[in-house]
């Protein structure tokens, strides 16, 4: 039947294999458990319910992953993605005041419209015109937004009303945890250790148990969704106000997904040509996986680059994504661990602080810098905006300010440079949309 179902041997793998390397692949994204209802359950963000929000990220998970398993047969798993859930979290729910219903609503709302251009396949003309420039920029400048969220989450920076923000109290108990964890989890990352960031997480949290600022709750728990599940409200989200975030998701959910096929892909031997087998199915598992999630309960499901250490353990089929969909099942019963490790602590003035999680939010924003590497510096018509793209994210504590004054710095520059020919059609039009909607909205 596995046969069958897999074509374990025309992928020249085994069943020991794949078992190791969905395992592996559990290990090196689990730590999504943790951070992601800590993000979602932020009071200045989203204030959703953390240990529903907990259960509906392995719900989640697993869905989107078995999807993936069954419908591409790719060793690539899914789960609510890092950025994304920023985004959903402190922009949409935060700053903008959407409440957590209609905010899933809007992730619902974007799993459709990509579905919609999976099947039809505009998503090739959609990619294809996006500059690589703003690609790799949007990537770094998230990164960085994820890392001063962490810092901040750590106390090791605050806010300050004569330099906007400065170093935070280093002799905090929980700040001295979130150091002493960025510690150890970066050099289990730099030591190569498989799950780097879900041991340090678990590390930090007993560091976090013996410094007395959490206290032990607990292992097992039955998991409950009720808080969340069928909560989203998508028709209250289809209102003017809320394109640009449903374009945003829609924007990010695509780049991730895309970026990880070819990543996953590549390292496995997959692509043939340049292109990527059964590309529709495993786009369509990432669209129908981001409608799971919002029915359950959590932000934009998407692929997780983490797949890699699954396949660079041997994982080479869907069956991989079986077993770490088994483990994200076992770990519903977990949430009292999660909880422990993700709640708030009260720091300094009273700002909830996040010490457990807070140093793989740093380490996340540092592996998404990677990508500005990739720039060239030298031709300031790429530089420039890619910049802007970078340092606007952070500094408004906004991505879609950063993604709009990239898209409208890009073509404005390349024009000014006598290279406006070289830009595709429809970034004017995103451009064009960005400034209108900066004058209307």
């Amino acid at each position: 039947m596995l046969e069958r179902l897999f074509r374990l041997s025309e992928n020249k793998t085994t069943v020991r294999a794949e078992v190791i390397g969905g395992a592996t692949t559990f290990m090196a994204m689990a730590y999504i458990i943790f951070v992601n209802p800590g993000m979602l359950s932020a009071p200045t963000g989203a204030g959703m319910d953390f240990r529903a929000v907990m259960a509906a990220t392995c719900v989640a998970a697993a869905l989107g992953t078995l999807l993936m398993g069954f419908l591409a047969r790719y060793p690539i798993a899914l789960a609510p993605g890092m950025g994304l859930n920023a985004y959903f979290s402190f922009i949409i729910c935060g700053k903008m005041g959407v409440p957590w219903e209609i905010a899933l609503g809007i992730v619902f709302i974007s799993g459709v419209v990509f579905t919609i251009l999976a099947v039809v396949r505009v998503r090739e003309m959609i990619l294809t015109a996006i500059p690589m420039t703003l690609k790799l920029a949007t990537a770094g400048g998230i990164g960085l937004f994820i890392a001063f969220i962490g810092m901040h989450d750590g106390g090791i920076v605050k806010a300050d009303p004569a330099t906007f923000v400065t170093l935070g109290d280093l002799g905090n108990p929980p700040t001295l945890v979130a150091l002493l964890g960025l510690v150890i989890t970066g050099g289990l990352m730099a030591a190569r250790v498989r799950g780097g960031l879900f041991w340090g997480i678990l590390a930090t949290g007993v560091v976090g148990i013996i410094a007395g600022i959490t206290e032990f709750t607990g292992l097992v728990a039955m998991p409950d969704m009720s808080p969340t599940f069928l909560k989203m409200r998508p028709l209250a989200a289809l209102r003017v106000e809320y394109i640009a975030p449903i374009f945003v998701l829609l924007f990010f959910d695509m780049f991730d997904t895309v970026g990880t096929l070819v990543g996953v892909g590549t390292q496995a031997g997959y692509m043939r040509d340049g292109k990527l087998p059964r590309a529709t199915q495993a786009l369509l598992s990432d669209s129908v996986a981001t409608m799971a999630g919002a029915v359950v309960g959590t932000s934009t499901t998407t692929s997780f680059i983490e797949s890699i250490a699954g396949v660079s353990a041997g994982a080479r089929t869907g069956l991989a994504n079986v077993v770490t969909a088994a483990l994200f099942l076992v770990a519903l019963f977990f949430s009292p661990v999660a909880e422990m490790f993700g709640v708030g602590i009260p720091g300094p003035g009273g700002v909830l602080l996040h010490p457990i999680t807070a140093p793989t939010l740093i380490i996340v924003g540092c592996l998404m810098m990677k990508s500005v590497a990739r720039i060239d510096w030298d031709d300031f018509s790429e530089a420039i905006p890619a910049f802007l793209t970078l340092i606007v994210m952070p500094f408004t504590y906004s991505i879609s300010h950063g993604l709009a004054i990239g898209f409208t710095s890009y073509p404005l520059l390349k024009l000014l440079s006598g290279r406006g020919r070289d830009v595709h059609w429809l970034v004017y039009v995103l451009a064009g949309l960005f400034v209108l909607r900066y004058i209307f909205l």
